[in-house]
């Protein structure tokens, strides 16, 4: 029932193979190596592709990956165990053979018997599992059984007094019946009349104090009409009244901030890198280890050294848990954090490490290097390249901005339009936001403002961004078709489509956004989310990525290709929502918005984002 067994080492070099079938199995061999192997994702060791669910298990030791793959309507029981039993089975019959590195590629690996025996011993096991009748668990076995009544009890600010956990260290089981010392007992009751009668006294003293005549009694507080100090004094409404433009608002004459013309010319600028080296790492290193004199001798310096052994869960589980506590606190969903560190822990369990190399700092510095390839983009994307090419095509390029509301979509959406008529690019803005009250007033405003930036004169006479606007309550996807066509019967670069936001629950409106995205197929499909949410940012992607596949007809549905991070320099250092969404989508971070400002707009840096992560 095995479709496909397959032995190779982390370079690519197959050293064994079996296969029951003459289909070629190379596309989900590769996927599973793109997909999972290559992008750190190695926590779960199951992957589906196609029809076939593949199951592999990594060997650090000889840099070995043993793979199977069967049909994904089977349930198979024993694939573990079989993975188990070659992967032993393989690693002490050639041993000596794949210490030599390079040179065990050539060895000619007679496996397909041991392969059989192995295989049918598994099926027979499975069946024999199969027979046995599910037990349920007793109640001793249970969690249950174990709590007790003084350790449900919760005090004031957790805080337990010493007697309760004293009773619940002398508790014993006789007979399934708790039974609990008299004595004990009878001190805490003690100790809770005395308490009491405590606080009864303590009531009986504040009711005999008598108030000072002095103190002011409470008077009750009216609030006042405010009066508007606009005119001398008088209330000139009519000033107050801006959901109209003033004359002196009109588009000729809207002051421009000169200095921000010329800021944004080429590519986008990267997050800044903090260029102190953190001493956090010295510190801790220097704290941990005892100075030799206090510890006595100076061989208490290979503390905590592992000293050329192998690698287990039990010695990574404490550094682990302390990293999956840290990536936690620095606003990394819970569920991401998990599987990185199961990610972590499955691709140096069994690793040897080196006489000075300690257990802390090679899971540091390989869950470094696992966030760093997450982040980095897995395609190429440069945008103004993309809208060259577009117009050398004769057709505009199309970017499409969704999100949940209050993300900023349309503030960003400006700041990529600043971005690309400094490079000289002309823009339409597409209001597809025919729900929100103010959303065409609000593009509105930034069209005139990026126009008095970059006005008619220093482009030869051309303006440079457009507004196509139909009002509210029309059909997103119709506006959209139209302004496409507008773009390209009026030679505009580029259309940014602006799109209401949405919840992720919100199931008409996501129809209404797939339908948007199906007839009209922009070129990027941009996801506009905060940096400031945790666990909120898997629910948000993954169901927003669902509704777009659902929720069209095609068979190649197209989905999010890239993440717009807003709000970034509100986090301080709590950058983990960069690495959430990555992680879920595989789709790269395009661009961050830190402040508000049409200038405040960079690329993400992988590695400044990281720093920032594990100091």
């Amino acid at each position: 029932m095995l479709d496909l067994f397959s032995i190779f080492s982390k370079g690519g070099i197959v050293l064994w193979c079996f296969q029951s079938t003459s289909e070629i199995f190379s596309p989900s061999v590769n996927a599973l190596i793109r997909s999972v192997i290559l992008q750190e994702r190695t926590g779960n060791n199951t992957f589906n592709h196609n029809a076939l669910t593949l199951q592999y298990k990594l060997d650090n030791e000889f840099e070995l990956v043993f793979v199977v793959a069967y049909q994904r309507i089977l349930q198979l029981s024993y694939v573990d165990k079989f993975l188990n039993d070659v992967h032993l089975e393989f690693r002490d019959k050639y041993k000596n053979d794949l210490q030599g590195g390079t040179s065990s590629i050539f060895i000619d690996y007679d496996f397909k018997s041991s392969f059989d025996k192995i295989l049918k011993g598994c099926e027979i096991w499975a069946k024999s599992q199969a027979k046995i009748p599910k037990q349920m668990r007793t109640f001793e076995d249970s969690q249950k059984s174990k709590k007790t009544v003084a350790s449900m009890i919760e005090r004031k600010g957790d805080e337990k007094s010493k007697k309760s956990v004293k009773i619940a260290e002398n508790k014993n089981m006789t007979n399934g019946k708790v039974e609990e010392s008299p004595e004990i007992e009878d001190d805490v009751i003690a100790a809770n009349r005395a308490k009491l009668a405590q606080k009864l006294a303590s009531k009986g003293t504040k009711k005999d104090v008598k108030k000072s005549p002095k103190s002011p009694k409470n008077e009750e507080r009216v609030k006042q009409p405010r009066v508007w100090a606009l005119g001398g004094g008088s209330r000139d409404l009519p000033t107050l009244d801006f959901s109209t433009d003033k004359p002196e608002d009109a588009e000729n004459n809207v002051t421009a901030d000169t200095q921000l013309i010329g800021k944004m010319t080429g590519a986008i600028r990267d997050l800044e890198v903090d260029s102190e080296e953190s001493s956090s790492e010295e510190e801790e290193e220097t704290n941990a280890q005892p100075s030799p004199k206090k510890s006595g001798g100076m061989f208490s310096i290979f503390k905590g050294l592992v000293g050329s052994k192998a690698l287990s869960e039990e010695s990574m589980r404490p550094v682990l848990d302390k990293m999956r506590d840290h990536l936690i606190g620095k606003n990394v969903a819970s569920d991401i954090a998990n599987k990185l560190c199961d990610s972590v822990q499955a691709k140096l369990e069994g690793k040897v490490l080196g006489t000075f190399d300690s257990v802390a700092k090679t899971v540091k510095a390989t869950l470094t290097e696992s966030l760093v390839q997450i982040l980095s983009p897995k395609r190429r994307v440069d945008i103004l390249r993309d809208c060259i090419h577009a117009k050398q095509q004769g057709r505009p390029y199309v970017m499409a901005f969704c999100g949940v509301n209050g993300v900023g979509k349309s503030t960003n959406l400006a700041k990529i339009c600043f971005w690309l008529i400094e490079n000289d690019m002309s823009v339409l803005i597409a209001a597809c936001d025919t729900f929100r009250a103010g959303a065409v007033e609000q593009l509105r405003t930034h069209t005139r403002h990026l126009n008095a930036l970059h006005p008619e004169t220093r482009h030869g006479g051309r303006k440079m961004v457009h507004l196509y606007e139909k009002g509210y309550g029309k059909d997103a996807a119709g506006i959209a078709m139209e302004a496409i066509r507008y773009a390209a019967d009026s030679h505009i670069d580029v259309v940014l489509i602006d799109t209401a936001g949405r919840m992720q629950d919100n199931e008409p409106l996501m129809r209404a956004l797939a339908k948007l995205i199906k007839v009209n197929e922009p070129d990027m499909v941009l996801f506009v989310g905060e940096a400031l949410v945790g666990n909120e940012a898997v629910d948000q992607l993954v169901k927003f990525n669902q509704a777009l596949a659902d929720h069209s007809s095609s068979t190649n549905p197209h989905v999010i290709d890239g993440i717009v991070l807003t709000k970034f320099d509100t986090i301080d250092d709590k950058v983990g929502a960069a690495i959430s969404m990555t992680y879920i989508t595989g789709q790269p971070i395009v661009f961050v918005g830190t402040g508000q400002t049409y200038t405040d707009l960079k690329a993400l840096n992988a590695n400044a984002v990281v720093h920032a992560l594990m100091k």
